[in-house]
């Protein structure tokens, strides 16, 4: 079993940031992808930024630009720097990641943190 913990989340106004951070623990002979995704009210949830073993990454159209995904790999936690925030990226940030373990490849989720950007 996998364990998520997602910190940073808040309220901020537009044009500032916020920084947020996904702790993976329990299972795990290694880690492969580490993503955040976010749903807004009403909507789907979509991919925001994604970042794999070998180091790729993938950015949603949307937050291109304005958004860092990294990893500290000892530490087995994901972070995603989130700068000139905007109204519209209000919404609940998941973290996903995709672990091998004693039990083959598992997709975990975190509880989601919420973020609010007031204009």
């Amino acid at each position: 079993q996998v364990q998520l913990v997602e910190s940073g989340g808040g309220l901020v106004q537009a044009g500032g940031s916020l920084r947020l951070s996904c702790a993976a623990s329990g299972s795990i002979n290694s880690i492969n992808t580490m993503g955040w995704y976010r749903q807004a009210p009403g909507k789907q949830r979509d991919l925001v930024a994604a970042i794999r073993n070998g180091g790729s990454i993938d950015y949603a159209d949307s937050v291109q630009g304005r958004f860092t995904i990294s990893r500290d790999n000892a530490k087995s936690t994901a972070y995603l720097q989130m700068n000139s925030l905007k109204p519209e990226d209000t919404a609940i940030y998941y973290c996903k990641v995709t672990t091998y373990g004693p039990r083959g490849y598992l997709v975990s989720w975190g509880q989601g943190t919420q973020v609010t950007v007031s204009s």
